[in-house]
């Protein structure tokens, strides 16, 4: 029987994180669930007392850095996908009865679409932009499952990546035409342009996507990231 391996990379999520591990519960079947991996990058408040809580997740240490977190729980996971999750985005009622579907299909990496939880008119329209498959509107906030046998064909997230991994490791899918876009709504917080600023923080993402298209390192990348981005 196809199981789902849920991921979670954390780093000081002790407010949001309890939030996401009972909506996962309450919007999946146990049966379809292998389990749900939490790896912490190092954190400093309490996220690890609140996760150690919940008895049937994994708890994991890692060093800072989300790929380096979600291989770290890739190499732990049993289930035949892999489903990675941001802390702060919460995705659909039968999240993983719809993502088997669309493996059983012959679709093996794909994400939701995604709406931000927001009232803002330009974060509604980005969200709503996401049921389309053009590549420009993919992102990590989306979600991201992949069978486990493909992950390893492509040797996981780079690690080399601080940030954008998500995004490297889409490029590669859409290389190979291996992407869909299932249609149910992922919610996801706003809290990153809420801090930084709507129009501010879209400027240096749109930077950092043409960025790397030139070319740019992950290492210019990241330092880019850190000057610019709370």
């Amino acid at each position: 029987m196809t199981k789902i391996s849920v991921i979670i990379p954390v780093l000081n999520e002790a407010e949001t994180i309890s939030d996401l591990l009972n909506h996962l519960s309450n919007s999946s079947s146990k049966g379809n669930i292998a389990e749900i991996i939490v790896v912490d990058g190092g954190s400093t408040d309490e996220s690890k007392d609140v996760i150690s809580k919940f008895k049937e997740v994994i708890l994991l240490s890692s060093k800072k850095g989300r790929a380096v977190q979600m291989n770290i729980g890739a190499n732990q996971a049993k289930g035949d996908i892999l489903y990675f999750l941001h802390a702060d985005s919460y995705p659909p009622k039968n999240f993983d009865e719809l993502i088997i579907n669309e493996v059983e299909k012959g679709n093996i990496a794909g994400c939701f679409k995604m709406k931000f939880k927001s009232n803002h008119w330009w974060l509604k329209l980005a969200g709503w932009l996401t049921q389309f498959k053009w590549r420009a509107c993919r992102g990590g906030d989306q979600s991201q499952f992949i069978s486990k046998q493909l992950f390893i064909e492509l040797n996981g997230f780079n690690e080399e990546f601080i940030i954008y991994e998500d995004n490297d490791l889409i490029n590669k899918l859409y290389a190979r035409n291996q992407f869909v876009v299932i249609q149910e709504w992922i919610v996801t917080s706003a809290r990153k342009y809420e801090t930084n600023g709507i129009w501010k923080l879209q400027y240096h993402f749109w930077a950092i996507y043409i960025k790397k298209w030139l070319g740019a390192s992950p290492k210019v990348l990241h330092q880019y990231y850190l000057k610019n981005i709370r």
